[in-house]
């Protein structure tokens, strides 16, 4: 087992303040207030979730590499972009709206090399709903890095990861 070195821990309060963070997030996300989320993420943020690879235990290069299809491996001009085309009446794929719920679970909360750096990990589970009977549902993990900034605390980057190596949805226009 991994325990991290007392170091790492973090106060109650900067917990409570990550876990708040994400929290809101996914509040903003399922109420479509992208323009607010936008202003979550740092300048810097990279959005990235990598596909899974079938691999063989033995074979040690792991399920997913950075080199390798990425069903997200964005900045913040490809999210601003991703945000652009939901609010166009041509989202076809958005009209009618998807019904997002995003739960967000099993939130630690440690603090990163850097000062006003925090590493968190979490669990979350994303229920899209459309037209009258199409339901989707995608889990996984998250493993962000946020950062204090001059206008407060900021999403810097996002590994998202799902255990499925092949999706069943038709897309995913959704943030996780």
């Amino acid at each position: 087992m991994n325990v991290l070195p007392l170091e790492k821990t973090v106060s109650l309060d900067d917990v409570r303040k990550v876990e708040a963070f994400l929290l809101r997030e996914a509040r903003l996300l399922d109420n479509e207030s992208w323009d607010e989320w936008l202003q979550m993420l740092s300048e810097g943020i990279h959005y990235w979730m990598p596909g899974i690879e079938n691999r063989r235990r033995e074979d040690k290069s792991g399920p997913y590499q950075a080199d390798h299809m990425a069903f997200f491996d964005d900045g913040m001009r490809e999210l601003q972009r991703r945000v652009a085309r939901f609010k166009q009446p041509s989202a076809w794929a958005e009209n009618p709206p998807t019904r997002n719920v995003h739960l967000i679970s099993n939130i630690e909360v440690y603090s990163a090399d850097a000062e006003g750096e925090f590493i968190a990990y979490s669990c979350f589970m994303n229920v899209r709903s459309r037209g009258l009977d199409e339901s989707h549902q995608l889990v996984g993990r998250r493993e962000d890095l946020l950062r204090v900034e001059a206008d407060g605390l900021k999403l810097l980057k996002r590994k998202i990861l799902i255990p499925n190596a092949m999706l069943l949805c038709k897309n995913i226009n959704t943030f996780l």
